[in-house]
């Protein structure tokens, strides 16, 4: 095997343009030669540390060229990146790095508290690398000084080999680690050329979380691949984000519905100077239509597409001629992305039609992190499971109908109802509880918890929600709490979930 991974991409970029601007924060500026330094300092210090091939790294904080650092140091050295949610509880936190074994976690200011927190929960706690604070040196800082100008030495890494570990949310109350392999993040880079066609010239923003998929697969690690620039943004606040796109004359980014919304309903959006911007991608749940109106308004032709952790993510994505022919699709399927659809007969077909999404391609995960059994039940004749009812017409757009899997998709974030409800039911006073979603004007859909209580207990909300805020992020609580004295289920004993749903509806509609 040769050395091909990720790794290796800012010391080739670096050789052929080295004085090209590379990631932008604030006042700082770093260019190929730079980041390859430093990656390659990083990575020194790492290996130091006792990190190998194989080995995990783990990283904990806000975006920061220390992220970009961290991922592309741990994987020069053929170990693996693990990318932890800052919005996740402490024990959540803990649960994955008891997952995950790190050998180190590198963990910024804003997330020492939390971090030690969760490292309380851990049987093998990791060696810490902190970030530096308000300019102050740090362990982080000293470790790349004492490198600066050291080569490591590389593990050769194949296509084939893991590159990154990203955890989705438990269908059975439990995160998954996906594994991304080096090939999977590669394919998905230049997949995404075929309907971005991102270069040296692009200046893309970097707001999307880079523990999510989005904030690092799409249009993200493309730029950097293309030899552009990434503006880094640690924390999206809707007018400082548009602040940045005049004054960095951004091109391209991708954004959450709910982030597309929250810009362009700002006082200021009427006079800001959008006329660079060349790309706008989004997913996760339609845009509301005065939303897309209110960008279209601006000349800028916002995307839509699908995607999931599993598939590195892209797997459909709307082309500019064409998506206002199509305002409600995701769009075709990726350059090197292979679908098809899984009928209720049991029957897998090319399309068109209606169906299962089955998905298939180099960008496709390779399982989850120490699950076998649930890496097999993902997929079927090798083809991964979305769980998502799609319709592909005969011109081959696609069109999401519903989802088979009772996610909730809040803000862009996914929330797994069982996740929640196995949280719930840890408290002695409830016997059982159901979280459906529901309509929200500002998130796209938040949960409602249906909940049975213990015969001769009270079910006290203020008391379940300082349990779940114990246990879960925030976002993945329910908005609403409804109390019943039993769930509605069919004859084989499940949840009926969509009877629920409904009556979820009806119980917010304003009384006449």
């Amino acid at each position: 095997m040769i050395d091909q991974g990720i790794g290796s991409w800012p010391r080739r970029r670096a050789r052929m343009e080295p004085h090209a601007l590379a990631l932008v924060q604030g006042e700082r500026h770093l260019d190929y030669a730079g980041l390859a330094e430093r990656t390659d300092a990083l990575a020194c210090a790492l290996a130091e540390l006792g990190v190998g091939k194989g080995d995990r790294v783990a990283y904990l904080g806000p975006n920061d060229i220390a992220t970009f650092e961290t991922l592309f140091a741990t994987t020069r050295l053929g170990a693996i990146f693990v990318a932890l949610n800052t919005r996740l509880a402490a024990r959540e936190i803990g649960y994955m790095l008891d997952d995950s074994d790190p050998i180190v976690l590198v963990v910024a200011p804003a997330s020492e508290a939390i971090g030690a927190d969760a490292i309380s929960h851990t049987a093998r706690p990791p060696r810490l690398l902190r970030l530096r604070a308000n300019g102050d040196s740090s362990r982080y800082e000293r470790a790349l000084s004492e490198h600066i100008g050291s080569t490591p030495s590389v593990a050769p890494v194949g296509l084939d080999d893991p590159a990154l570990i990203l955890y989705t949310s438990g269908t059975t109350g439990r995160p998954k680690g996906a594994v991304l392999t080096h090939g999977n993040i590669t394919w998905n880079t230049l997949a995404q050329f075929a309907h971005f066609s991102l270069s040296r010239e692009d200046v893309s923003l970097c707001s999307a979380p880079l523990f999510h998929v989005l904030g690092l697969g799409q249009i993200t690690l493309p730029t950097l691949y293309a030899g552009g620039t990434v503006i880094v943004i640690p924390k999206f606040e809707p007018s400082d984000f548009l602040a940045t796109i005049e004054r960095e004359k951004a091109t391209a980014f991708p954004l959450a519905p709910t982030m597309l919304q929250m810009v362009c309903e700002l006082p200021e959006w009427a006079d800001a100077d959008l006329s660079s911007i060349r790309v706008v991608a989004f997913g996760g749940s339609p845009v509301v239509e005065r939303v897309a109106t209110a960008w279209l308004a601006r000349g800028i032709q916002v995307l839509q597409g699908y995607g999931m952790t599993e598939a590195a993510p892209g797997v459909f994505m709307t082309l500019r001629h064409g998506a206002n022919a199509h305002p409600l699709s995701v769009g075709v399927p990726h350059f090197f992305t292979d679908v098809a659809l899984l009928t209720g007969d049991g029957e897998i077909i090319d399309g068109p039609g209606r169906g299962e999404l089955l998905v298939r391609g180099p960008h496709v995960f390779a399982g989850y992190w120490h699950r076998p059994e649930a890496t097999r039940e993902a997929f079927i004749d090798g083809w991964f499971r979305t769980g998502d009812i799609v319709r592909i017409d005969d011109d081959g757009w696609a069109y999401i109908v519903d989802r088979v899997k009772d996610i909730i998709i809040s803000g862009g974030e996914n929330i797994y109802p069982a996740e929640v409800e196995a949280v719930i039911t840890q408290l002695d006073s409830i016997t059982e509880c159901a979280v459906v979603a529901v309509p929200d004007e500002q998130w796209g859909e938040v949960g409602l918890a249906f909940i049975v209580a213990r015969p001769g207990h009270a079910a006290d909300e203020h008391t379940i929600r300082a349990h779940l805020e114990a246990n879960l992020a925030r976002y993945k609580i329910p908005r609403y709490f409804v109390y019943r004295e039993n769930l509605p289920r069919n004859a084989s004993g499940k949840i009926q979930r969509l009877g629920l749903r409904d009556a979820a509806r009806q119980n917010l509609q304003p009384a006449p």
